[in-house]
């Protein structure tokens, strides 16, 4: 038969979209601006270069930086990485994804792609990330742990998630780390380190995917009121007590 050479099969079967979700159980902020603020005022702070220290950025890594707004972090990163490493900047706003862009070009970043993503999905590509970003906006995620999911096969073996918030409600653009470790915890992330970073407004977090990714129906939300009545994490606490949790809200 003319088109038919026996190696593929005659009926194809579409990959079933995993879901449903889970819920989050708090409320999620709005995105007001592509800026969290200037970067002027950001680098008087030393900010981004106290951050990827942190995170341990060195030459030739590749990152995702997601919702890059402006591009802060992503030229910055670019900087650190190199020639031979590789950024990818993302954002879910085609206006502000395409800013970014013109602005990459302009400064004639070789290393850095700019990606448009989903509210529920980065769209990264998988086994690909050494470090993936997420500086103040993860309180913005309408579905986190869709997110998360979706998320955790782009990074490597080795590959960590760093996130930057402020310590506060979700809806006073922030994110109190018992949430975010919960959140983190639910979709198969464990805690590497959590510390104070004033430098940032908040605090900086990592996190390791381990075992296997879970199915999105046996997923358990984290419940807000149960994480209000917690007992608050201590110093030592988590991963082996390489972390410093952060207790109390900021002002």
């Amino acid at each position: 038969m003319a088109g038919c050479d026996g190696t593929q099969p005659l009926i194809r079967h579409e990959e079933k979209e995993p879901g449903p979700f889970p819920a989050a159980d708090r409320p999620v902020a709005h995105i007001v601006s592509s800026r969290w603020s200037t970067e002027e005022a950001r680098d008087r702070l030393n900010e981004a270069t106290e951050v990827m220290n942190r995170a341990k950025i060195a030459r030739g890594m590749t990152v995702a930086d997601i919702g890059a707004g402006e591009g802060y972090y992503t030229i910055r990163l670019a900087q650190r990485v190199g020639k031979d490493g590789r950024v990818l900047a993302e954002d879910i706003v085609p206006a502000v994804r395409d800013a970014l862009a013109e602005r990459v070009a302009r400064e004639r970043l070789d290393n850095v792609s700019v990606r448009l993503g989903a509210p529920a999905d980065p769209k990264l590509p998988e086994a690909s990330f050494d470090r993936v970003f997420m500086v103040h906006m993860y309180h913005e995620i309408e579905q986190p742990y869709e997110f998360l999911w979706r998320m955790r096969p782009s990074l490597r073996p080795d590959g960590l998630v760093v996130v930057v918030d402020a310590n506060r409600p979700t809806a006073d653009h922030g994110t109190p780390p018992a949430l975010l470790q919960c959140e983190f915890g639910a979709v198969g992330y464990q805690l590497v380190t959590m510390e104070v970073m004033p430098s940032a407004g908040g605090y900086l977090a990592t996190f390791r995917p381990v075992g296997s990714r879970p199915d999105p129906a046996a997923i358990e939300p984290c419940r807000q009121q149960s994480l209000d009545q917690a007992p608050r994490a201590k110093a030592g606490d988590g991963v082996a007590g390489q972390h410093k949790m952060v207790d109390e809200p900021d002002s």
